[in-house]
């Protein structure tokens, strides 16, 4: 079972790129709060948080080619009827 993403085990749960959207909105609200911090520390965690984000930004841009792909081939998502693969 998933923790996070919807599986008819979990129908509450969310898309891929929306939990990868919501990880990358709360690393930003991070990286606001040590922008103005200029200890090598702080300057380095910004600048690996400012990495993820992109990493992040293409991950979410993969996951909706392939909700895009899904819907275009198998139609929307239906409980109980795994478009691809084994349910």
């Amino acid at each position: 079972m998933t923790h996070f993403l919807i599986t008819d085990e979990n129908p509450e749960g969310s898309r891929l790129e929306d939990v990868l959207d919501r990880v990358r909105g709360d690393i930003i609200k991070r990286a606001v709060l040590i922008v103005d911090d200029d200890r090598p520390e702080a300057r380095k965690v910004l600048s690996n948080n400012v990495q993820i984000m992109s990493m992040l930004s293409e991950c979410i841009a993969l996951a909706e080619e392939n909700t895009l792909i899904l819907t275009k081939a198998f139609g929307p998502s239906r409980p109980g009827q795994p478009r691809i693969g084994t349910g």
